[in-house]
């Protein structure tokens, strides 16, 4: 059954032998060639469109390659495996882009081919020819996500993330272009390159905000390493552009690293408001890190910055301390004092101290409430001095009643 095949190979042998006798034939020469002409013949007639393709790669003969794929329609299986793959490994990716153009300007036939070719590179991580082959197409917005895993892939601190900064001005580049490129076909009926990734002006812009914040970031946590104030080494490096959770952990990170929380303070306000993320959240994960690492004054000195912002809700420091209060157990008495006496709210003092099983303090802010509310509360203190054993507060209680 192969016979056929034997033939074709040998034929194939003899047009090589006799191509380098003719000491390398100029291009185009050898489509006269009668062995050429002898292997088309048996390919056209019983070959796949693959092998008539790959035939006519081996033998340069890039744009007859590009055409048969183009008349025939083939999947894009056969432009992956035929040309694109020989033409990145044989150095000639540039010549196929330069033909790509020639044969349609437009580039929209190759449309398909073109996006097959990057998916089949992403999965082979090959970021480099990907970010290559994006430019050449022009899809900008595509291009600016490839610099963004420039950016972040594998970097394991903020220095390493200060050098490649240059990723940050190119992704900001991208974008550009392609506002600049949607605002120039809003007027007219289809923008051209339909193949292109599409994106709102608006979400651009945020975009370009989000690279802009995120360039402040990185030189501001590049200098705190730098300086040695650097405190907390997790594994995971956040940045802005990953999901929420990541971003308010980049907001946490700017505020603890920096030599005071006023230094950080400003850039993660701006973090939390750009990205309307849940402020207390963040502040309270900053304040349980700052008990972590024993700096209660910083706490203090965190509350004035949350009032200071001019965002902040009534109870919101109070809240920020209430959950801080879990780890109670480490705080020193004389900072734990300080930190409840600093609470705006009664209500959440008495709770704080009820928390901390400060019993006799809960006992007498409770008795300054309005009367109806004071007994409430007092008759709650007892409880707790019951079950926690407490004779003392338990016996002032029970006489207030």
């Amino acid at each position: 059954d192969d016979d056929y095949f034997a033939t074709l190979r040998e034929l194939e042998a003899t047009l090589r032998t006799r191509s380098l006798s003719l000491e390398m034939m100029c291009e185009g020469k050898i489509q006269h060639n009668s062995y050429y002409q002898e292997c088309l013949f048996y390919l056209h007639s019983y070959g796949t469109n693959l092998a008539i393709i790959s035939f006519y790669m081996r033998h340069d003969c890039m744009r007859e390659a590009l055409l048969h794929l183009l008349n025939k329609e083939s999947p894009s299986e056969v432009f992956i495996e035929g040309i694109f793959i020989p033409s990145y490994e044989s150095g000639k990716l540039h010549m196929l882009e330069n033909l790509l153009e020639t044969i349609d300007p437009g580039l929209e036939s190759w449309g398909v081919y073109l996006i097959a070719a990057c998916k089949y590179l992403q999965r082979k991580n090959y970021y480099h020819i990907l970010y290559e082959l994006q430019q050449f197409m022009k899809d900008h917005v595509r291009a600016a996500m490839t610099c963004i895993r420039f950016f972040t892939h594998g970097a394991k601190s903020y220095t390493e993330l200060g050098g490649r900064q240059a990723w940050l001005l190119k992704i900001k580049d991208h974008l550009k272009v392609y506002l600049q490129e949607v605002s120039r076909s809003s007027g007219r009926k289809k923008m051209a390159f339909t193949f292109r990734k599409k994106m709102s002006a608006t979400d651009v812009s945020r975009h370009i905000n989000t690279v802009d914040l995120q360039m402040e970031v990185t030189k501001f946590l590049h200098q705190c390493e730098s300086s040695g104030a650097s405190q907390i080494t997790d594994s995971s490096l956040p940045t802005l552009f990953g999901n929420n959770n990541m971003k308010m952990d980049v907001a946490c990170k700017v505020i603890l690293e920096g030599k005071n929380i006023e230094e950080g303070f400003g850039i993660a306000f701006r973090v939390l408001q750009d990205f309307q993320l849940e402020a207390t959240e963040v502040y309270s994960k900053v304040a349980k890190q700052l008990v972590k690492q024993q700096k209660y004054s910083e706490i203090q000195q965190l509350l004035k910055c949350v009032n200071e912002s001019g965002v902040a809700a009534k109870n919101d420091g109070d809240n920020i301390i209430l959950n801080c209060l879990n780890e109670f157990k480490n705080i020193p008495a004389e900072d734990l004092d300080n930190l409840i006496q600093d609470m705006d709210s009664d209500e959440n003092k008495i709770q704080a101290y009820m928390k901390c099983n400060k019993l006799r303090s809960a006992y007498l802010v409770s008795v300054r409430q309005e009367k109806a509310r004071a007994v409430q509360l007092v008759q709650h203190v007892r409880q707790l001095a019951e079950s926690s054993g407490d004779d003392v507060v338990r016996a002032i209680c029970a006489q207030w009643l």
